[in-house]
């Protein structure tokens, strides 16, 4: 047996304080009928006998703890019951190129972009979610998973050092991500791109042609500037150590490509979101999130038990209905009365 609410069940000492008092009760009865004559002589002339008093106790005793035992929802007879749990495919692409330590946006781009994402992360439970590392190469960060918490331990390893070989290669993260949500069913699947649009001839347009044929929706979060800002370069110490340069010795500048971001997501029904000054309004972007289609995600088997509340309900009305019914009085003094004519 299962209760729902055990912590009603403490009421029940309830039944003890009224049993107390009805003893309480009972004794003064008694002293009060010795007072004025023999007991056996007053006890005749009362209104009833000591036994319907004790029944009726006892019976409103009764009555009080089957409805405790009600509230408390007592629960056996088990069945199972297959619980389906459906939302979308959410596949979140993040730029870790050395662009992305670019401090227009304080203190870095990398840094806002981890911020954003442990938040949406948190807003995004119900729905599958995977995480694409991105740089010169993409690969899988994190697989998709129900798991938020996996998720949530994939994010302190986002790192510009987590990927080697330099460039941007945003068509590359798209085409990887197409690639993993390929099983899903159109419409229930989008991949969320973090980035500076800054990309090495990865085709990042084409990639978007492919997501839109497959039914995937692109909603792009733009990091940076359009003028553009020189990329810092820190020691092992976070020590400034200078800007970083081309071949040609001249100082690199990331720009944010708006256009391309924007192109990108127009082309698969998706949106382009800049990220102003590092944050974003994220109610917008999760609610563009839950307007996909939903899938079957997972199905399992849950013990579901049955409500047996209203048996000790019943007991207990037909107990308060059956001291309604006891004989309050009795006839002893007429009977008294024709017996000393």
């Amino acid at each position: 047996m299962n209760f729902v609410h055990p912590y009603f069940l403490f009421l029940e000492i309830i039944i003890l304080v009224l049993a107390a008092a009805y003893m309480f009760a009972f004794r003064a009865r008694r002293r009060a009928l010795a007072a004025f004559g023999e007991n056996e002589l007053m006890e005749r002339l009362s209104s009833a006998a000591p036994v319907w008093h004790i029944l009726r106790a006892t019976m409103v005793l009764a009555a009080t703890a089957c409805v405790i035992v009600a509230l408390a929802q007592p629960q056996f007879g088990a069945k199972m019951v297959e619980a389906k749990q459906r939302g979308s495919d959410v596949l979140i692409a993040v730029d870790v190129s050395q662009s992305m330590l670019d401090e227009d946006i304080k203190p870095n781009r990398i840094t806002r972009a981890k911020t954003l994402l442990a938040d949406l992360v948190q807003q995004l439970g119900g729905n599958r979610v995977g995480i694409i590392a991105f740089a010169g190469v993409a690969f899988w960060q994190c697989p998709m998973t129900l798991d938020i918490a996996s998720v949530n331990l994939f994010l302190d390893l986002m790192d510009t050092n987590l990927i080697p070989q330099g460039g941007t290669a945003i068509g590359s993260a798209v085409r990887l991500g197409v690639q993993g949500l390929s099983k899903a069913p159109a419409r229930t699947k989008a991949i969320i791109l973090l980035t500076d649009g800054e990309d090495h001839k990865s085709d990042p347009e084409g990639a978007a042609e492919i997501a839109a044929k497959e039914g995937v929706k692109i909603f792009a979060v733009g990091f940076g500037s359009a003028t553009g800002e020189p990329i810092p370069l820190r020691d092992g110490q976070g020590v400034f150590t200078g800007y970083k340069k081309n071949k040609k010795g001249e100082v690199v500048m990331s720009k944010l490509d708006e256009k391309l971001l924007s192109s990108m997501a127009a082309a698969t029904g998706g949106a382009y979101i800049r990220a102003q000054d590092g944050t974003i309004d994220t109610a917008r972007l999760v609610d563009a999130i839950n307007g996909l289609d939903k899938n079957k995600l997972s199905s399992r088997l849950n013990r579901e038990y049955e409500d047996r509340y209203q048996y000790p309900l019943a007991m207990g009305c037909v107990f308060l209905v059956a001291a309604l019914f006891l004989p309050e009085k009795k006839r002893r003094l007429q009977k008294l009365a024709r017996g000393g004519q």
